[in-house]
């Protein structure tokens, strides 16, 4: 019976971890995850249960100095994320120096006065004696609740996680239905994971200039079948090139990849039709960034 929930924001630079977090806590890929910065632009939920709480989990942006106007909607998240919250959990790298992201979302979230707990991820790339002098930097530097070390990729410290989260429920009613994991529309993450497979495939600056739209997506008729027509848009005529590839093949590379984990999401096959157009700039463009679902 669930008669506690708990609202958690999961902050912190580009990379560390907080998508990979939220995917292990859900029991579900719902958020994409690439080693490129920037992956997350919109605050996806994940629900999970835990005891009597159920949690909602708001994946984030990277938190970083923002160049164009979709950068600033980014940071503009992460900011509004930290504010009517039973917690922030702000996630760093195993690294013995506090950057100036860190220092920047520290000094947001002690005006805000949302409890706040340290998750240091990648545990698993250090040695464990070398977490210390980390936990005493920031632990000189903000009162944090708790500060918790894991591995998001491998699960380990995942239950103490849990364990601190669940200090921070209160009583109230279940929020979202028995089996729902996020409130994100179909559509939403079949072009995020469409777009995961862009940063996947293609070097420099080509897939942060991207984005994707669904055009069509309807179920066949007496089959099992799901087609989906997707267009992915550039800012650059020379961007569009290098999106196509030679005779097509990195457009269907990025097709076909996506497929396959579409068809998982969805639990059936998938018929992917992909195009690629260009809109120069649209990252730049307040109207262009509503269009592609990058709204408040």
């Amino acid at each position: 019976m669930i008669n506690k929930t708990a609202m958690i924001t999961i902050a912190g630079r580009s990379n560390v971890g907080k998508s990979t977090l939220t995917n292990a806590l859900a029991g579900e890929k719902i958020a994409i995850v690439s080693p490129k910065p920037q992956t997350t632009r919109n605050r996806i939920r994940g629900v999970l249960t835990h005891g009597e709480t159920q949690m909602i989990l708001l994946d984030t942006p990277g938190f970083h100095k923002a160049r164009t106007l979709l950068g600033e909607y980014m940071v503009g998240v992460v900011k509004e994320s930290v504010i009517d919250v039973d917690a922030v959990a702000i996630m760093v790298e195993p690294i013995d120096n506090i950057g100036p992201q860190e220092e920047m979302l520290i000094d947001h979230i002690s005006r805000t006065g949302t409890p706040a707990v340290l998750i240091i991820n990648k545990i698993d790339t250090i040695r464990v004696d070398l977490t210390l002098p980390i936990i005493e930097r920031y632990s000189r530097r903000y009162g944090f609740d708790s500060i918790i070390p894991i591995s998001a990729k491998n699960g380990d410290g995942i239950p103490s996680l849990l364990e601190v989260f669940e200090r921070y429920s209160k009583e109230g009613p279940q929020l979202f239905p028995d089996g729902m994991i996020t409130d994100q529309p179909e559509k939403q993450i079949i072009a995020e994971i469409i777009r995961e497979k862009l940063l996947f495939c293609l070097d420099h600056e080509i897939p942060h200039g991207t984005a994707v739209e669904i055009d069509k997506f309807s179920e066949r008729d007496n089959s099992e079948m799901i087609d989906i027509d997707a267009t992915i848009y550039c800012e650059k005529k020379s961007h569009k090139g290098m999106i196509i590839g030679k005779n097509g093949a990195m457009l269907k590379k990025v097709g076909e990849m996506a497929r396959m984990d579409i068809e998982v999401f969805m639990g059936t096959k998938v018929f992917l039709q992909t195009w690629v157009k260009v809109k120069e700039n649209w990252r730049d463009s307040g109207t262009m960034i509503k269009n592609f679902g990058y709204t408040k």
